[in-house]
């Protein structure tokens, strides 16, 4: 029985937090838009890897 006086100031108070956490995401924002980054993975917007011109077909010394 004494658990109980341990236990259920602690569990409000971990739902507390809980609510405050969710408030706080929502009013900065985090929870605006939550379909563009699930759909931002299936756009396929990657071209062809760039090439530096440090990397040229001739050849010399490797680099540092």
């Amino acid at each position: 029985m004494t658990i109980l006086y341990v236990l259920i100031p602690l569990a409000l108070l971990s739902g507390a937090s809980f609510v405050i956490a969710f408030l706080w995401a929502a009013r900065s924002g985090q929870m605006d838009d939550l379909e563009t980054p699930a759909l931002r993975i299936l756009c396929d917007d990657d071209g062809p890897p760039v090439r530096s011109p440090s990397h040229d077909s001739t050849p010399g010394p490797p680099p540092r």
